[in-house]
């Protein structure tokens, strides 16, 4: 079953924040604004920090559309901290880190591997409604892109404001949306 359209799980987890104190996150930390979920299988490994730090140097820009950024792995939130301490790339991250050692939220967004106790690489796109508006999930040697969450963010922020109207394939902001109607079957 697709996760599009449905509202986030409750879930309950310790997160950090590079120059805050330990604190909690719930389902409820994605209501009142965007939010961008990734997933990643675990810290102190290869890919991730990579992906990671790509992910932040988009933070600026994110964080200019209203969005706010968590990465979740399995690990523990102290274990978020530690990597956060010894890794360069780790360690100029800006955003939340939430741990997830109980699986609860890997479960949730369906992207526990079971067998291994990691997630799966997933980014969500989740709007002020708590509502899941984008998934996408790559396999665990595919790093992914952020770049490519700018867009689609300016998409679902359009969409949300002018019902009616859609972004096509590769739609950037102030280009032409379209508006379904029977008169544009079969002439795209």
């Amino acid at each position: 079953m697709s996760l599009i359209g449905t509202e986030v799980q409750p879930f309950q987890a310790q997160a950090f924040q590079n120059g805050k104190d330990f604190f909690e996150v719930t389902e409820e930390n994605f209501k009142g604004k965007w939010s961008v979920v990734c997933f990643y299988p675990a810290d102190f490994s290869f890919v991730c920090p990579t992906e990671l730090e790509d992910l932040q140097k988009e933070y600026a820009a994110l964080k200019d559309l209203d969005v706010e950024v968590y990465a979740v792995s399995t690990d523990t939130h102290f274990v978020h901290k530690a990597w956060h301490e010894h890794s360069t790339a780790v360690g100029s991250i800006e955003y939340i880190m939430i741990g997830d050692p109980s699986q609860t939220i890997s479960r949730n967004f369906d992207v526990l591997d079971e067998e291994a106790g990691l997630a799966d690489r997933g980014t969500f796109l989740i709007d002020p409604d708590g509502v899941i508006q984008t998934v996408e999930i790559n396999a665990g040697g595919i790093g992914r892109d952020a770049s490519t969450i700018i867009n689609k963010v300016k998409a679902a922020q359009y969409v949300r404001k002018n019902p009616g109207e859609v972004c096509p394939a590769k739609w950037e902001e102030g280009s032409e949306t379209l508006k379904p109607s029977l008169d544009i079957v079969g002439k795209i």
